[in-house]
């Protein structure tokens, strides 16, 4: 992973289609897939306007090939540029992308587009699932944690003090474009943390592929065709998932695979990506879950140890000692948990495992035990 161009080599296109009745859409997958991203928008959104969603670092490094590939496809486009961080995901920035799609007078058949990672898509989706109560929707997602991710299920929304995506919408994109030639440009920290996402469907429910993951992360890094293999294999099980389950009343939970613990660090360090960015929080609370499960009995210390060496190995944090800087006490960390989505009538609710890729849901978990078992890995 670089800063330097990206480098458009053409690779077969796969495809994976999230199946939503009168809702679905596909997930195209391959390199250099942005220079026709045009063409693709046009055939699914013809002669829709588009108002463009991206960071201001997103919009130096691809906004002129996205626009002129948008031009050549007779697509009429504004652009909307958003700070970088986590920080964006706010109801400020909120208001202010509201008001100006409405400046541009766009309409209901028009288009936002997200041309970004995981906050520029939760931050435009719910925009686009806002304005005029409802345009269309297109994911164009840069970093691999949105690629595998974030771009992929209709989940949307903004911050608040209270914890993370705690405002939003379900609302499902009509196309994603994942270009993973984008992803050579991204620095090496940002992959090694979507790669937490991609090592979480092996862990969640699919043991071949998390073994296939041990053997072929390097080539993933590399960017061979094991990139292109290992989005396409994430979305598609995520895909799977959304499909059984659109409104996380049941099995989609699973997918939430350490985001409990996860979701807590980044509150607990007020989402200062110089700390902790999202999937390194999800990387070590990955691994609180295997400890927290190991702790109930569920799960041996070799399938523990087993998860510890892979997310080593490609440079994840797995401790909560790796997070610099000063953490609050167990009781603060159990407030920010207190407010999790998954929490029903006060009852705490955790994704454990009794293997790999046997992940469970298990609700009403005593709050106690998770106090002491953060009390313990706090002072470790």
């Amino acid at each position: 992973m670089t800063d330097t161009a990206v480098t458009e080599t053409a690779s077969q296109l796969q495809n994976v289609r999230v199946d939503l009745g009168a809702r679905s859409y596909d997930i195209k997958i391959g390199r250099g897939l942005t220079g026709g991203a045009g063409a693709e928008i046009a055939c699914v959104l013809p002669d829709a306007r588009l108002a463009i969603v991206a960071d201001e670092t997103v919009a130096a490094l691809h906004m002129d090939r996205i626009s002129a590939s948008l031009d050549a496809a007779g697509l009429q486009h504004t652009v909307l540029t958003v700070p970088p961080g986590e920080s964006t995901k706010c109801f400020s920035e909120f208001e202010r992308l509201c008001n100006e799609v409405l400046g541009a007078r766009l309409e209901r058949g028009d288009a936002v587009v997200a041309l970004g990672g995981g906050v520029t898509g939760d931050l435009a989706g719910f925009v686009a699932a806002s304005v005029r109560r409802g345009m269309a929707f297109v994911q164009v997602p840069t970093t691999l944690l949105a690629q595998v991710d974030s771009s992929v299920g209709g989940k949307t929304g903004i911050n608040t003090r209270y914890g993370k995506n705690l405002i939003g919408a379900f609302y499902q994109p009509a196309l994603v474009l994942a270009d993973t030639a984008i992803l050579d440009t991204l620095p090496l920290r940002d992959f090694r943390a979507g790669y937490a996402e991609v090592a979480k469907y092996g862990l969640l429910g699919d043991a071949a592929f998390f073994a296939w993951l041990e053997q072929n992360w390097k080539a993933v890094f590399d960017g061979g065709p094991e990139r292109d293999e290992a989005v396409a294999r994430s979305c598609q099980a995520k895909a799977d998932v959304v499909a059984a389950d659109e409104l996380e009343s049941g099995k989609r939970a699973l997918l939430n695979l350490g985001h409990t613990f996860g979701h807590a660090l980044e509150s607990a360090v007020s989402y200062e990506t110089e700390r902790l960015v999202h999937g390194e929080g999800v990387a070590i609370g990955m691994m609180l879950a295997h400890e927290f499960s190991e702790r109930l009995g569920l799960v041996g210390g070799e399938t523990v140890e087993r998860v510890h060496r892979h997310l080593s190995d490609v440079g994840l944090p797995v401790r909560i000692q790796d997070i610099p800087g000063q953490l609050p006490p167990a009781d603060t960390f159990m407030d920010i948990i207190a407010q999790d989505k998954k929490v029903s009538r006060g009852a705490l609710t955790f994704i454990l495992t009794r293997g790999i890729g046997e992940a469970f849901v298990e609700k009403g978990v005593d709050p106690a035990l998770v106090a002491d078992f953060l009390k313990e890995k706090l002072q470790a």
